[in-house]
């Protein structure tokens, strides 16, 4: 059973969108494939989410450089490419990037490179920020040719529709209307059509009383249950999750009192909720979700447990493409808040996750959606630790560009290289296979004041940047984030997962020896 559309266009903006975007397929190519045609691409990378839940990150407003890596289109010679940011990119940043480019000079690549500023630091979403702005909105218009050219973002809402609109160019993004299925509650419906094992959980609720409700529902369905998982509907990066210990309420466990009363229970037991954001608390939680909803979900318990996931891409012909899988890096309080991965995941699941994630391509892909796609999953081994067999759950889905994307890219770029669906291994243009861990959360007091230069002399220095000829070595993205907050981001790309891991020890202690003396 597949999902049925949910594009059925009533009104003229509507039609003129589909229309608009049945011409991304002759006007968009894959990054592996040297373009030599004249191509136009508008980069938006407006985070437009929940921007109360965003402001839990730090450094946040300097998200929008994690779309850089986009800047690999320039390697194909007709390619113009718009970049638009809220406040302006340092040009020692920008610099950087251009030089990771191979096969190019980087003099040859600026010139094809536009930058645009909305020059407004406020919680808004970029893309609010532009249109908003009439005569930036012309800027962006007269330096792009729209019969040539497209759109992409970070993530598609209503906002980048009306973008694609007033610009008359197509999006390579989902459609907004189709984006339920990214959602903590649409991901479990496409995880019951596609047949890929989920942990129970409870629809959609919008009010204190019914997510009670729904928590008695799931704690009945699994009466051994020790801990559940009350999660934002839209949430961000796990920042949008809470967990609920229940060991303290087995006075109101199941067959012990009515479901009535446990519900009861259970609303004085929502007020001792432990968040993974430390500024998040119960009576600003519970009005969340009154505005976005929450689900309630078994937490999935395992003293050794993983945090797969898979990448995938639905292609403007609609084919669905597997492009990566992952280990993530997970911490937080109950480690639920992403901060990093590796590259790819183990062998005992790696393909597994490329069968599931292709499984659930296909369903969107049925339903209409477009670009990037990200499902993450909690691996629990079902013998011994170092066993080879484990029970997968698909946790969520995310139609977005994500944590997981900008590495990849990074190594795209740097090694001209591929990634081989066949064993989940990724090929430099020498044929050699490359690894990397990655992360956007090194973050440490004593970094703050590090300007971007700093931190190249320091780099050079301990001969840690990347060497184009080895094909290995760290690339460094969020470096907006490292004076004010101490906080970067990195891919360290190394010949084994040993050797990336080494040089991203390496790297911070160059950083910690550079800044505390």
């Amino acid at each position: 059973m597949t999902v049925k559309s949910l594009v059925i266009p009533q009104t003229a903006s509507e039609v003129k969108f589909q229309q608009l975007q049945r011409q991304l397929r002759d006007r968009w190519r894959s990054t592996d494939y040297f373009d030599t045609q004249e191509r136009h691409i508008l980069v938006v990378p407006s985070l437009s989410l929940d921007q109360e839940e965003l402001q839990k990150i730090e450094g946040v407003n300097h998200y929008e450089e994690r779309l850089l890596f986009s800047l690999i289109r320039l390697r194909n010679p007709n390619t113009h490419l718009v970049y638009v940011t809220s406040q302006p990119l340092h040009p020692s940043i920008v610099d950087y990037y251009l030089e990771l480019l191979p096969g190019i000079p980087s003099s040859h690549a600026r010139e094809r490179l536009t930058l645009f500023a909305a020059y407004d630091g406020s919680q808004k979403p970029l893309t609010q920020k532009i249109l908003e702005r009439p005569r930036l909105l012309e800027r962006i218009r007269r330096a792009i040719q729209p019969e040539q050219g497209y759109m992409t973002c970070y993530n598609s809402t209503s906002l980048e529709r009306d973008l694609s609109l007033r610009l008359e160019l197509p999006l390579l993004a989902v459609d907004p209307a189709l984006l339920h299925w990214g959602t903590k509650s649409g991901s479990r419906e496409i995880f019951r059509r596609c047949g890929i094992p989920h942990p129970p959980g409870s629809e959609l609720v919008f009010s204190e009383d019914d997510l009670a409700a729904a928590v008695a529902d799931v704690w009945e369905q699994t009466p051994t249950l020790k801990r559940l998982v009350v999660k934002l509907n839209q949430g961000f990066s796990g920042e949008g999750n809470a967990l609920l210990d229940l060991q303290p309420w087995q006075a109101i466990a199941p067959g012990t009192v009515s479901h009535r009363e446990r519900t009861k229970g259970l609303q004085a037991a929502l007020a001792t909720l432990k968040f993974q954001s430390t500024q998040e608390t119960w009576p600003h939680f519970a009005e969340k979700i009154r505005t976005l909803g929450a689900i309630a979900e078994v937490f999935i318990e395992g003293e050794h447990k993983q945090s797969p996931s898979v990448q995938g891409r639905i292609t403007p012909r609609g084919e669905v493409e597997i492009l990566s899988t992952h280990d993530q890096e997970l911490g937080g309080p109950d480690g639920q808040i992403f901060l990093g991965c590796s590259f790819p995941a183990r062998a005992d699941y790696r393909l597994t996750l490329q069968e599931l994630g292709q499984r659930v391509g296909a369903e969107l892909a049925a339903a209409g959606a477009l670009e990037r796609f990200g499902v993450d999953f909690i691996a629990v081994p079902k013998g011994a630790p170092e066993g080879s067999d484990w029970d997968l759950y698909a946790i969520e889905i995310n139609l977005r560009k994500g944590g997981t994307t900008h590495p990849l890219m990074a190594m795209k770029m740097l090694t001209e290289g591929h990634f081989n669906q066949a064993d989940g291994l990724f090929y430099t243009k020498q044929n050699q296979v490359r690894y990397y861990r990655a992360s956007d959360n090194l973050q440490k007091p004593h970094y703050r004041g590090l300007l971007p230069s700093d931190l190249m002399d320091i780099v050079v220095s301990q001969q840690l940047h990347f060497n184009s000829i080895l094909g290995v070595g760290v690339a460094f993205h969020l470096m907006g984030c490292l004076s004010e907050y101490g906080k970067l981001g990195l891919t360290c790309i190394g010949t084994s997962p040993a050797h990336a891991n080494q040089l991203y020890q390496q790297v911070v202690k160059a950083l910690d020896v550079s800044t505390l003396g």
